[in-house]
Protein backbone atom coordinates (compact mmCIF):
# COMPACT_ATOMS: atom_id res chain seq x y z
CA UNK A 1 0.00 0.00 0.00
CA UNK A 2 0.82 3.55 -0.92
CA UNK A 3 2.69 5.00 2.40
CA UNK A 4 1.00 8.40 2.00
CA UNK A 5 -2.38 6.62 1.83
CA UNK A 6 -1.69 3.80 4.47
CA UNK A 7 -0.91 7.56 6.85
CA UNK A 8 -3.72 8.69 6.07
CA UNK A 9 -6.13 5.81 6.51
CA UNK A 10 -4.17 5.17 9.78
CA UNK A 11 -4.88 9.11 10.98
CA UNK A 12 -8.72 9.08 9.67
CA UNK A 13 -8.96 6.07 11.74
CA UNK A 14 -7.39 7.33 15.13
CA UNK A 15 -8.69 10.80 14.73
CA UNK A 16 -12.85 9.19 14.04
CA UNK A 17 -11.95 7.50 17.43
CA UNK A 18 -10.46 9.96 19.25
CA UNK A 19 -13.87 11.92 18.12
CA UNK A 20 -16.14 9.36 19.78
CA UNK A 21 -14.61 9.29 22.69
CA UNK A 22 -14.22 13.01 22.94
CA UNK A 23 -17.60 13.57 21.79
CA UNK A 24 -19.66 11.24 24.59
CA UNK A 25 -17.50 11.74 27.38
CA UNK A 26 -16.79 14.88 29.41
CA UNK A 27 -13.88 15.55 31.74
CA UNK A 28 -12.79 14.41 34.65
CA UNK A 29 -13.37 16.41 38.12
CA UNK A 30 -9.86 16.36 38.31
CA UNK A 31 -9.37 18.92 36.13
CA UNK A 32 -12.81 20.93 36.87
CA UNK A 33 -12.01 24.77 37.84
CA UNK A 34 -13.90 25.35 41.35
CA UNK A 35 -14.62 28.34 39.55
CA UNK A 36 -15.90 27.34 36.26
CA UNK A 37 -18.74 25.21 35.10
CA UNK A 38 -18.42 23.63 31.63
CA UNK A 39 -21.42 21.69 30.17
CA UNK A 40 -20.89 18.75 28.36
CA UNK A 41 -22.11 18.60 24.92
CA UNK A 42 -23.76 15.34 24.68
CA UNK A 43 -26.26 16.57 27.27
CA UNK A 44 -27.10 19.73 26.03
CA UNK A 45 -29.86 19.71 29.28
CA UNK A 46 -27.00 20.73 31.14
CA UNK A 47 -26.91 24.29 29.62
CA UNK A 48 -30.27 24.89 30.82
CA UNK A 49 -29.83 26.30 33.69
CA UNK A 50 -27.77 29.43 32.44
CA UNK A 51 -27.84 29.13 28.34
CA UNK A 52 -30.73 28.69 26.11
CA UNK A 53 -30.78 28.26 22.38
CA UNK A 54 -34.07 30.46 22.84
CA UNK A 55 -33.39 33.57 24.95
CA UNK A 56 -33.50 36.15 22.71
CA UNK A 57 -36.16 34.67 20.47
CA UNK A 58 -39.25 37.18 21.77
CA UNK A 59 -37.10 39.86 23.27
CA UNK A 60 -35.22 40.83 20.58
CA UNK A 61 -35.39 38.82 17.87
CA UNK A 62 -33.24 40.38 15.04
CA UNK A 63 -30.46 39.84 17.11
CA UNK A 64 -28.18 37.78 15.22
CA UNK A 65 -29.39 39.70 11.97
CA UNK A 66 -28.04 43.19 13.30
CA UNK A 67 -24.69 41.08 14.25
CA UNK A 68 -24.01 39.48 10.94
CA UNK A 69 -24.80 42.57 8.93
CA UNK A 70 -22.30 44.65 11.16
CA UNK A 71 -19.52 42.12 10.88
CA UNK A 72 -19.90 41.74 7.49
CA UNK A 73 -19.60 45.69 7.27
CA UNK A 74 -16.52 45.87 8.97
CA UNK A 75 -15.04 42.96 7.86
CA UNK A 76 -15.46 43.92 4.52
CA UNK A 77 -13.36 47.25 5.23
CA UNK A 78 -10.66 45.45 7.00
CA UNK A 79 -10.69 41.53 6.31
CA UNK A 80 -8.05 41.47 8.98
CA UNK A 81 -10.34 41.59 11.85
CA UNK A 82 -12.25 38.41 11.15
CA UNK A 83 -9.18 36.32 13.07
CA UNK A 84 -8.92 38.85 15.84
CA UNK A 85 -12.66 38.52 16.91
CA UNK A 86 -11.62 35.09 17.14
CA UNK A 87 -8.65 35.59 18.70
CA UNK A 88 -10.41 38.79 21.53
CA UNK A 89 -13.25 35.88 21.99
CA UNK A 90 -10.56 33.34 23.22
CA UNK A 91 -8.88 35.85 25.36
CA UNK A 92 -12.00 36.56 27.18
CA UNK A 93 -13.25 33.20 27.77
CA UNK A 94 -10.06 31.56 29.27
CA UNK A 95 -9.03 34.06 31.25
CA UNK A 96 -12.75 34.40 33.74
CA UNK A 97 -15.36 32.30 31.33
CA UNK A 98 -17.21 34.22 28.81
CA UNK A 99 -18.16 37.23 30.95
CA UNK A 100 -16.90 40.55 28.40
CA UNK A 101 -14.14 40.85 30.83
CA UNK A 102 -11.64 41.78 28.61
CA UNK A 103 -13.49 44.38 26.85
CA UNK A 104 -13.60 46.45 30.24
CA UNK A 105 -11.80 49.53 29.68
CA UNK A 106 -10.10 50.82 32.92
CA UNK A 107 -6.92 51.06 35.22
CA UNK A 108 -5.69 47.38 35.70
CA UNK A 109 -8.45 46.07 33.83
CA UNK A 110 -7.61 42.73 31.63
CA UNK A 111 -7.08 45.30 28.26
CA UNK A 112 -4.29 46.49 29.68
CA UNK A 113 -1.88 43.70 30.03
CA UNK A 114 0.76 42.63 27.95
CA UNK A 115 -1.00 39.61 26.82
CA UNK A 116 -3.78 41.68 25.44
CA UNK A 117 -1.69 44.82 23.88
CA UNK A 118 -2.43 43.31 20.40
CA UNK A 119 -6.00 42.54 21.06
CA UNK A 120 -8.05 44.04 18.20
CA UNK A 121 -12.04 44.79 17.07
CA UNK A 122 -12.88 46.55 20.43
CA UNK A 123 -14.93 49.62 18.36
CA UNK A 124 -16.33 47.38 16.78
CA UNK A 125 -18.25 45.95 19.22
CA UNK A 126 -18.86 49.09 21.03
CA UNK A 127 -20.71 49.58 17.15
CA UNK A 128 -22.63 46.65 17.64
CA UNK A 129 -23.71 47.22 21.50
CA UNK A 130 -24.42 50.42 20.04
CA UNK A 131 -26.93 49.39 17.51
CA UNK A 132 -28.46 46.49 19.56
CA UNK A 133 -29.37 49.12 22.23
CA UNK A 134 -31.54 50.93 20.15
CA UNK A 135 -33.71 48.18 18.96
CA UNK A 136 -33.40 45.55 22.33
CA UNK A 137 -31.99 48.03 25.06
CA UNK A 138 -30.90 46.71 27.91
CA UNK A 139 -31.89 42.98 27.05
CA UNK A 140 -28.49 41.52 25.12
CA UNK A 141 -25.08 41.10 27.18
CA UNK A 142 -21.57 42.09 25.51
CA UNK A 143 -20.44 38.91 25.81
CA UNK A 144 -23.22 37.09 24.15
CA UNK A 145 -22.34 39.66 21.27
CA UNK A 146 -18.80 38.96 21.41
CA UNK A 147 -19.88 34.65 21.52
CA UNK A 148 -21.95 35.61 18.30
CA UNK A 149 -19.04 38.09 16.37
CA UNK A 150 -16.06 35.20 16.72
CA UNK A 151 -19.51 32.58 15.13
CA UNK A 152 -20.11 35.30 12.04
CA UNK A 153 -16.49 36.41 11.60
CA UNK A 154 -15.37 32.92 11.26
CA UNK A 155 -18.18 32.26 8.67
CA UNK A 156 -17.40 35.51 6.54
CA UNK A 157 -13.97 33.92 6.47
CA UNK A 158 -14.90 30.76 4.80
CA UNK A 159 -15.35 28.59 8.03
CA UNK A 160 -18.07 27.11 9.54
CA UNK A 161 -21.69 28.00 11.20
CA UNK A 162 -22.65 26.60 14.99
CA UNK A 163 -25.39 27.41 16.72
CA UNK A 164 -24.86 29.62 19.81
CA UNK A 165 -26.68 28.99 23.21
CA UNK A 166 -27.16 32.90 24.92
CA UNK A 167 -27.37 34.19 28.39
CA UNK A 168 -24.10 35.27 29.49
CA UNK A 169 -23.73 37.80 32.03
CA UNK A 170 -21.44 40.52 31.74
CA UNK A 171 -18.96 40.45 34.50
CA UNK A 172 -18.12 43.63 36.94
CA UNK A 173 -14.45 42.15 37.16
CA UNK A 174 -11.71 42.75 35.11
CA UNK A 175 -7.69 42.95 36.08
CA UNK A 176 -4.68 42.45 33.83
CA UNK A 177 -2.68 40.09 35.97
CA UNK A 178 -5.24 37.61 35.72
CA UNK A 179 -4.62 37.64 31.96
CA UNK A 180 -1.03 36.90 31.94
CA UNK A 181 -2.34 33.46 32.25
CA UNK A 182 -3.14 33.12 28.34
CA UNK A 183 -0.46 31.05 26.69
CA UNK A 184 2.14 33.07 24.93
CA UNK A 185 3.10 30.34 22.10
CA UNK A 186 6.60 28.84 23.66
CA UNK A 187 4.69 26.35 26.37
CA UNK A 188 5.14 22.51 26.10
CA UNK A 189 2.34 20.59 24.76
CA UNK A 190 1.48 19.26 28.53
CA UNK A 191 1.57 22.61 29.62
CA UNK A 192 -1.33 23.34 27.06
CA UNK A 193 -3.51 20.42 27.54
CA UNK A 194 -3.00 21.43 30.89
CA UNK A 195 -4.44 25.02 30.67
CA UNK A 196 -7.24 23.69 28.38
CA UNK A 197 -7.90 21.04 30.79
CA UNK A 198 -8.33 23.24 33.77
CA UNK A 199 -11.09 25.17 31.66
CA UNK A 200 -12.89 21.82 30.35
CA UNK A 201 -11.28 21.57 27.08
CA UNK A 202 -10.10 18.40 26.07
CA UNK A 203 -7.00 17.19 23.37
CA UNK A 204 -9.41 17.45 20.64
CA UNK A 205 -10.38 20.55 21.06
CA UNK A 206 -6.66 22.35 21.76
CA UNK A 207 -5.86 20.84 18.50
CA UNK A 208 -8.82 21.79 16.74
CA UNK A 209 -9.41 25.19 18.30
CA UNK A 210 -5.44 25.74 17.68
CA UNK A 211 -6.50 25.34 13.73
CA UNK A 212 -8.00 28.98 14.51
CA UNK A 213 -4.35 29.74 12.90
CA UNK A 214 -5.31 28.78 9.66
CA UNK A 215 -5.96 32.55 9.55
CA UNK A 216 -4.57 35.75 11.12
CA UNK A 217 -1.43 37.01 12.07
CA UNK A 218 0.82 37.42 14.92
CA UNK A 219 3.60 39.61 16.45
CA UNK A 220 7.07 38.64 15.38
CA UNK A 221 8.09 38.98 18.95
CA UNK A 222 6.11 35.97 19.64
CA UNK A 223 8.75 34.00 16.70
CA UNK A 224 11.97 35.69 16.97
CA UNK A 225 13.44 33.57 19.55
CA UNK A 226 12.76 30.53 17.40
CA UNK A 227 14.90 32.28 14.98
CA UNK A 228 17.91 33.47 16.34
CA UNK A 229 18.30 32.18 19.95
CA UNK A 230 16.19 28.91 20.61
CA UNK A 231 16.55 27.48 24.19
CA UNK A 232 19.42 30.08 24.75
CA UNK A 233 21.79 28.39 21.64
CA UNK A 234 21.96 31.51 19.86
CA UNK A 235 20.68 29.42 16.87
CA UNK A 236 17.52 28.88 15.33
CA UNK A 237 15.09 26.09 15.90
CA UNK A 238 16.13 23.24 14.25
CA UNK A 239 12.75 21.93 13.39
CA UNK A 240 11.71 24.93 11.68
CA UNK A 241 12.04 24.07 7.89
CA UNK A 242 15.37 25.81 5.95
CA UNK A 243 12.94 28.08 3.67
CA UNK A 244 10.77 28.96 6.09
CA UNK A 245 13.21 30.22 8.31
CA UNK A 246 15.14 32.27 5.71
CA UNK A 247 11.65 33.96 4.65
CA UNK A 248 10.99 34.55 8.87
CA UNK A 249 14.22 36.01 9.15
CA UNK A 250 14.01 38.44 6.00
CA UNK A 251 10.31 39.16 7.19
CA UNK A 252 10.92 39.13 11.21
CA UNK A 253 13.71 41.92 11.34
CA UNK A 254 11.47 43.86 13.83
CA UNK A 255 9.89 42.62 16.84
CA UNK A 256 7.11 45.01 16.11
CA UNK A 257 6.29 43.76 12.42
CA UNK A 258 3.37 41.03 12.04
CA UNK A 259 3.91 37.90 10.09
CA UNK A 260 1.16 35.52 8.59
CA UNK A 261 0.13 32.63 11.06
CA UNK A 262 -0.43 30.23 7.99
CA UNK A 263 2.28 30.98 5.72
CA UNK A 264 0.30 29.02 2.14
CA UNK A 265 -2.95 30.09 2.98
CA UNK A 266 -3.56 32.87 5.44
CA UNK A 267 -6.65 35.02 4.21
CA UNK A 268 -8.90 31.22 3.95
CA UNK A 269 -10.40 29.10 6.67
CA UNK A 270 -9.01 25.83 5.39
CA UNK A 271 -6.64 22.43 6.80
CA UNK A 272 -3.60 24.11 5.42
CA UNK A 273 -2.26 24.58 9.01
CA UNK A 274 -1.86 21.22 9.78
CA UNK A 275 -0.46 20.61 6.38
CA UNK A 276 2.22 23.40 7.26
CA UNK A 277 2.52 21.24 10.10
CA UNK A 278 3.80 18.31 8.32
CA UNK A 279 6.15 20.68 6.59
CA UNK A 280 7.76 22.26 9.44
CA UNK A 281 6.41 25.10 8.75
CA UNK A 282 3.84 25.67 12.09
CA UNK A 283 4.81 29.00 13.22
CA UNK A 284 4.30 29.32 16.97
CA UNK A 285 6.45 26.36 19.14
CA UNK A 286 3.22 25.63 19.91
CA UNK A 287 1.75 25.23 16.92
CA UNK A 288 4.63 23.17 15.64
CA UNK A 289 4.60 20.93 19.02
CA UNK A 290 1.33 19.65 18.05
CA UNK A 291 2.70 17.64 15.36
CA UNK A 292 5.84 16.33 17.26
CA UNK A 293 3.69 15.21 20.59
CA UNK A 294 2.15 11.33 20.24
CA UNK A 295 -0.75 12.83 22.07
CA UNK A 296 -1.61 15.36 19.74
CA UNK A 297 0.22 14.30 16.28
CA UNK A 298 -2.58 11.72 15.05
CA UNK A 299 -5.50 14.50 15.49
CA UNK A 300 -3.65 16.49 13.47
CA UNK A 301 -2.67 14.38 11.01
CA UNK A 302 -6.15 13.13 10.59
CA UNK A 303 -7.40 16.26 10.56
CA UNK A 304 -5.32 17.38 7.87
CA UNK A 305 -6.78 14.67 5.71
CA UNK A 306 -10.74 15.77 7.11
CA UNK A 307 -11.39 19.68 5.80
CA UNK A 308 -15.37 18.91 6.62
CA UNK A 309 -14.59 17.19 10.11
CA UNK A 310 -12.43 20.02 11.08
CA UNK A 311 -14.77 22.78 10.34
CA UNK A 312 -17.45 20.68 11.76
CA UNK A 313 -15.36 20.07 14.67
CA UNK A 314 -14.51 23.23 14.92
CA UNK A 315 -17.80 24.54 15.44
CA UNK A 316 -18.57 21.88 18.16
CA UNK A 317 -15.12 23.16 20.37
CA UNK A 318 -16.05 26.35 19.88
CA UNK A 319 -19.25 25.72 21.58
CA UNK A 320 -17.74 24.43 24.14
CA UNK A 321 -15.19 27.36 24.69
CA UNK A 322 -18.48 29.66 24.29
CA UNK A 323 -19.74 27.66 27.76
CA UNK A 324 -17.11 28.46 29.72
CA UNK A 325 -19.18 30.52 32.07
CA UNK A 326 -17.50 32.28 35.68
CA UNK A 327 -20.46 31.55 38.38
CA UNK A 328 -19.35 34.53 39.85
CA UNK A 329 -20.12 36.80 36.46
CA UNK A 330 -23.61 34.80 36.22
CA UNK A 331 -24.76 35.12 39.33
CA UNK A 332 -23.91 38.65 40.16
CA UNK A 333 -23.31 39.73 36.94
CA UNK A 334 -25.25 42.45 34.27
CA UNK A 335 -26.59 43.29 30.87
CA UNK A 336 -23.74 45.86 30.65
CA UNK A 337 -25.43 49.28 28.29
CA UNK A 338 -21.98 50.15 27.83
CA UNK A 339 -19.36 47.37 27.04
CA UNK A 340 -16.41 49.42 28.10
CA UNK A 341 -18.03 50.25 31.71
CA UNK A 342 -19.56 48.63 34.21
CA UNK A 343 -23.41 50.07 34.86
CA UNK A 344 -23.73 52.37 37.17
CA UNK A 345 -26.65 52.49 39.93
Amino acid sequence: MNHNLYTMNVSSFIITILLILFSVSCLADDYSSTSLKVPCLSDLSALEDDLSYSLYHESCPDLEGIIYRKVKEWVAKDPTLAPSFLRLHYHDCVVRGCDASILLDHEGSEKTSNMSKSLRGFEVIDDIKAEIEKKCPKTVSCADILTTVARDATVLASGPYWTIPYGRKDGRVSLAKEAMIVPKGSESVTDLIEFFQSKGLNVLDLVVLSGAHTIGKTTCESVQHRLYDYKGTKKPDPSLDPKYLNYLRRKCRWASENVNLDGETPNTFDTQYYQNLKKNMGLLSTDQLLYHDSRTKPVANGLSFEPTLFKNQFGVSMVKLSSILDLTSQDDGEIRVDCKYVNKY
